[in-house]
């Protein structure tokens, strides 16, 4: 089975938690050895990850800088990308010191110089402020910013991808039976000219919609969207919350969900499990490989006629 894993930002670092490089490793490590079940069940395994906070954090310490040495969030994000593909291909590596090939491969998606993301940011990236701090620096620097939980954060444009550049390179690798770590941070956002030619835009790419355009790319048998909570819940943060444990693409639609944490996740699921008419799981990094096993989290099944709750 060839599983596309999807670590989402707070599965790399937790909410309120200093990026520091130290916490970063040690929340990779976790994370590594999570997904090592996968591979050692006998599956084929694909890694996503998201870059919110790191992003975020490169925007300021370029910002602090001289305005010749400042730059882009397409730059940021492909140093970004590079940066956690290092880690969590170096724990991977440790993890599973009997699997013999690995790749870490910058990942350009393409988007439309139009989509209309370019004018309603929602992608929070960077530290988390409290609402006098978010609100003073979004004044003094020109920033949208929105709440994210009980923190605010900046916000900035996350247009849909329509392609990911380089699906055949990925493919070759996953054929040699390479365990790959692509698509960071939704992957380095371009635009295409009528004549091919690739520029980057100033954007951040949802990597849950990236890392579903990817899987069907790949054909892949399983999307694994992983964050820090069990399952998807109908009316979170009410006293009514329900866990979803089976739904299907369609039925998961008419719930609505926060367009900064899980509306993206839902959307991402719902699609690739539409179209592919394969399962797609949200649900803890933890629980990666019940994930798979359709023992845990919420499962997005082509197949089931309705809504199954945690009773």
């Amino acid at each position: 089975m060839l599983v596309v894993a999807a670590l989402g930002g707070n599965a790399l670092l937790k909410r309120g938690e200093k990026l520091s490089a130290e916490n970063q490793r040690a929340n990779v490590k976790t994370a590594a050895l999570a997904l090592a079940g996968i591979v050692r069940a006998g599956h084929r395994l694909v890694v996503t990850h998201g870059n919110g906070p790191q992003v975020g954090l490169l925007a300021l310490q370029s910002a602090a800088g001289p305005a010749e040495t400042q730059y882009p969030l397409d730059v940021l994000g492909a140093e970004s990308e590079g940066m956690i593909g290092y880690l969590i291909e170096q724990e991977l590596r440790n993890a599973l010191p009997e699997q013999k090939l690995f790749a870490t491969l910058l990942t350009q998606s393409v988007v439309d110089a139009a989509d209309p993301a370019f004018k309603h940011p929602t992608k929070p990236i960077g530290p988390v402020y409290d609402e006098a701090t978010a609100q003073k620096l979004a004044a003094a620097r020109g920033w949208s910013v929105a709440p994210d939980g009980q923190y605010w954060r900046r916000v900035v444009a996350s247009p849909k991808p329509m392609a990911i550049l380089e699906v055949a390179e990925i493919k070759l690798l996953v054929d040699q039976g390479a365990v790959v770590t692509c698509a960071g941070g939704g992957g380095i956002p371009v635009v295409q000219a009528k004549d091919g030619a690739l520029s980057g835009v100033e954007a951040v790419v949802d990597k849950d919609l990236a890392s579903a355009l990817l899987a069907l790319a790949l054909g892949a048998d399983r999307l694994l969207l992983l964050t820090d909570v069990d399952a998807v819940y109908a009316g979170y943060g009410t006293p009514n919350a329900r866990a979803i444990l089976r739904t299907s693409p369609a039925l998961l639609q008419r719930d609505s969900f926060a367009s900064g944490s899980m509306g993206p996740k839902a959307v991402a699921a719902a699609g690739f499990a539409a179209a592919s008419g394969q399962t797609a799981a949200i649900g803890r990094l933890e629980d990666a490989l019940a994930l798979v096993q359709a023992e845990a989290g919420t499962q997005v099944d082509p197949h089931t006629i309705k809504v199954v709750y945690r009773s």
